[in-house]
């Protein structure tokens, strides 16, 4: 028994693990600005109105410096008393400005409850004391707009951003740097909901300008670089985003030095990047120091930190170290729901990634109960043809697959394919996965024709955009070597083998889970040609790797126990492998009382 390695679920991040197919929307830098209350000297006030607006500027003033030193608890109380003090001494100018700030704070610290009713007041006072395309007024729509886009309001979002893009073209002119942070920020929205077409424009759009206003170097240039480069990654346009990432985060930690939360952004996403190509030992240090950076300046129960935690547990998933993979994920989380809402998108992303660990672990019970609430979430927040949608049905159709619903697998493999090529073209990565594991099925139900195109699409696919050393290229060469097998092409199955489990070893390292495949699938490969001296060493290897990896009692040790059992039969070992398919068998069955199918 040989089981056809299909390609791993999408998660994340992604990661998709967006991280790869698990995607990190909030990773990306939202430009929002404090006001400072500085520019009001201009003002007329009378002799008493003066000492109080003494007053109300040293709050201004301290609170501004608060937040650039990243002490928002003293930065809150500073602001706080300056709306106080502007409630009651006025102008409502001040008032305004006190409000916008705290804004700025509460979203600073994922404090969107708090926020948004500031922000609506803060709205309304400015539209009724300045003229409506006031630049004013764009900054306010602005800050109001990206707490929508924070919480996922997106419908919401969008006629703020426009019109505050609207008021800045007018007033500013359509190269002023504010007009690029609108761009940058209605480009992120775009993003979000996957209209990447409508997203890449604003994107080019936003760095041209800034370029140009700020300098090179400026930070927002650095945070333009970042927006971009993580679109290209969504688009599997991996080369593209990397020199843009290393560039976005040279200019981040050269302007606001080595412990800013942007910079922690810019780690982050590069990490994901390597993550994404298979440059694990590149992306591990990145993904740690960002994580220690977020906790120390943003403390520890903060969304962003649920992100890089996220991120780090699935490249551990991906090293096959799961010990260390379930406390992050819970972590992650604990904090999203506390701050964003059970049901905002980065809390699907946490519920996939927990999904994806317990299908490794084969707890399949409880991974198909948090794919379902995703998906459902997805659909309902994101739209039916978000890509994170085909991720989320490809990774519920691989669990329908691996428990033998095959009707089932099919129809969500089918959808998610369509999604993906819809939304992110023919040639995305993700659209190989979703071809492979197509492939899978059809395999399994022995129709070869239809599986083998699309097993060698998918692979011209990965070894385009992932390189030809990529984990997922070695999954494509197994599975038409599996093929191979089946038809008896025996001579044509061995080479396709052995250079996945090389590509494999070199990747993952020889104590991997999908190594253990690998050698598994050759053993039994050479099982069949009669070359048993070759085929133990595979398979007690194999074995071996698997109960260390995943405990004695997973279906894949069960698997290797059945398949090294033959193996000895062949041998004339009969005592041996009566042993091995009597546990074998009681694996199975303790399996099925656990995870009785639906």
């Amino acid at each position: 028994m040989s089981r056809h390695l299909i390609g791993h679920p999408c998660g994340h991040p992604a990661v998709a693990e967006r991280h790869e197919a698990t995607k990190e929307p909030e990773m990306m830098k939202w430009k929002t600005r404090v006001l400072l209350g500085g520019i009001l000297s201009v003002l007329l006030v009378s002799a008493q109105a003066s000492a109080q607006g003494t007053l109300w500027r040293e709050y201004m003033e301290d609170g501004a410096k608060a937040h650039r030193e990243g002490r928002y608890a003293d930065a809150e109380k500073s602001w706080q008393a300056a709306v106080r003090q502007s409630e009651r001494f006025g102008p409502e100018y001040h008032l305004f400005l006190s409000l916008n700030n705290l804004v700025v704070l509460y979203h600073t610290q994922a404090k969107y409850a708090e926020a948004e009713p500031l922000s609506k007041r803060s709205v309304a006072i400015v539209e009724k004391i300045v003229e409506p395309y006031h630049s004013l007024v764009a900054t306010s729509l602005n800050n109001l707009a990206a707490l929508y886009h924070a919480q996922a309001k997106y419908p919401k979002a969008e006629p703020l951003y426009k019109r505050a893009l609207s008021i800045r073209e007018k007033t500013l002119g359509p190269e002023h740097s504010r007009v690029g942070e609108s761009l940058n920020n209605l480009a992120e929205l775009y993003h979000a909901q996957g209209n990447y077409a409508e997203a890449e424009p604003l994107y080019r759009r936003a760095l041209t300008i800034d370029e140009r206003a700020l300098g090179p170097d400026h930070p927002d240039v650095g945070a333009d670089l970042n927006n971009l480069a993580e679109l290209y990654r969504s688009q599997g346009r991996y080369a593209d985003a990397e020199s843009l990432q290393k560039r976005a985060l040279a200019i981040v930690e050269k302007a606001l030095g080595s412990e800013h939360p942007h910079l922690a952004a810019s780690l982050d996403n590069l990490a994901l990047l390597y993550h994404t190509r298979g440059k694990y030992a590149e992306a591990e240090p990145l993904y740690n120091r960002a994580l220690s950076m977020r906790e120390k300046v943003l403390g520890p129960s903060h969304p962003d930190v649920a992100t890089s935690l996220n991120n780090l547990a699935l490249l551990y998933h991906t090293l096959g170290k799961y010990a260390e993979v379930e406390p992050l994920l819970k972590r992650a989380l604990a904090i999203r729901e506390k701050t964003l809402g059970r049901d905002h998108p980065n809390v699907g992303t946490s519920l996939n990634s927990l999904a994806l660990l317990y299908h490794t672990l084969g707890k399949y019970g409880e991974a198909e109960s948090l794919y379902d609430r995703t998906l459902s979430m997805w659909e309902k927040v994101l739209g039916p043809s978000h890509p994170d949608v085909a991720a989320s049905l490809n990774n519920l159709a691989l669990l329908y697959y691996t428990r033998g619903k095959y009707a089932k697998a099919k129809k969500l493999f089918k959808r998610a394919l369509s999604i993906s090529k819809n939304a992110l073209g023919p040639d995305h990565p993700l659209v190989a996965t979703s071809l492979d594991n197509l492939a899978a099925l059809y395999r399994a139900e022995g129709n070869y024709a239809e599986a083998k195109p699309l097993i060698r699409r998918s692979l011209a696919i990965r070894e385009k955009a992932l390189g030809s050393e990529h984990p997922q290229v070695a999954t494509n060469l197994n599975n038409l070597a599996e093929l191979y097998r089946i038809q008896g092409k025996y001579t044509e199955a061995e080479p396709l083998h052995h250079r996945s489990l090389a590509i494999l070893e070199k990747a993952l390292g020889p104590e991997h889970p999908d190594v253990a495949q690998s050698l598994n699938n050759l053993g039994v490969l050479h099982l069949i040609q009669g070359k048993y001296a070759e085929a133990e060493p595979l398979h007690k290897r194999s074995l071996a790797i698997r109960e260390k990896a995943l405990g004695p009692n997973h279906p894949h040790v069960s698997e290797s126990l059945d398949n090294y059992a033959d193996l000895l039969r062949k041998m004339n070992r009969e005592s041996e492998a009566g042993k091995m398919e009597a546990r074998a068998k009681a694996i199975r069955a303790k399996h099925a009382r656990e995870n009785p199918t639906k």
